[in-house]
């Protein structure tokens, strides 16, 4: 009953059914599984699918937003008992549009897909200032940093948050990644960031990398 359970959860979260994924998600608890089981034996592994289908151009843009509200819908249900159970989250990420970009789509995609990973993300919004990525970061003990930026007038800023983090003298404790449409890898490096996302699905795994980098160092 609960196996069977967590994988109505799962297949609500692959099928995109954002109008029943709360009841199965109840329907899991009521069965005895723990909220953090659900969230990641059956939407992580669901979202996993979903990015499989994605990678194999079964699934596009719409279908990962679809998902992503999926998710979001049965975080709804689950949250209280996350709470109660003090889980031990993958990591926190505070992630942010930058200043003067007010686009956020992918960001909210990306915490989204995140947090159904099972980490802990701070979504700070869009128009972001340097000093709250810096402040937020600081206080939330943050193991990642995320940016994103749509336009190309706004790609100067992502440096300019990276030079704040290094003036507070704190940039050696977090990992920055950033992502948004024209942001490249070349670009990433060259001014000083830690990766780049070019979608949701390769930001998730970035950010795993990146606590095992964390752990090991």
């Amino acid at each position: 009953m609960a196996e069977e359970a967590l994988l109505a959860v799962k297949s609500c979260t692959v099928n995109l059914d954002v109008d029943g994924i709360a009841k199965a998600v109840d329907t899991a608890l009521k069965a005895g599984n723990s909220a953090y089981s659900i969230m990641m034996d059956g939407m992580a592994v669901g979202m996993e699918e979903v990015g499989n289908k994605y990678e194999a151009g079964e699934y596009f843009l719409s279908e990962l937003i679809m998902a992503g509200e999926t998710v979001r819908e049965g975080m709804q249900v689950l949250v209280p008992y996350l709470k109660v159970e003090n889980m031990k989250t993958k990591g926190t990420v505070v992630i942010g549009s930058v200043r003067g970009d007010l686009h956020d789509i992918g960001k909210n995609l990306v915490a989204m897909m995140l947090r159904s990973a099972g980490f802990e993300v701070f979504d700070l919004g869009v128009d972001v200032a340097r000093e709250r990525f810096v402040e937020e970061a600081g206080g939330r003990k943050a193991n990642i940093v995320g940016m994103s930026a749509l336009l190309t007038t706004t790609m100067g800023e992502m440096k300019e948050v990276i030079t704040a983090f290094q003036l507070a003298g704190i940039r050696d404790r977090v990992k920055i990644i950033l992502g948004g449409a024209p942001v490249t890898k070349e670009f990433a490096e060259k001014i000083g960031a830690d990766a780049n996302g070019r979608d949701a699905i390769e930001a998730v795994k970035i950010c795993r990398g990146l606590m095992n980098t964390l752990r090991r160092g």
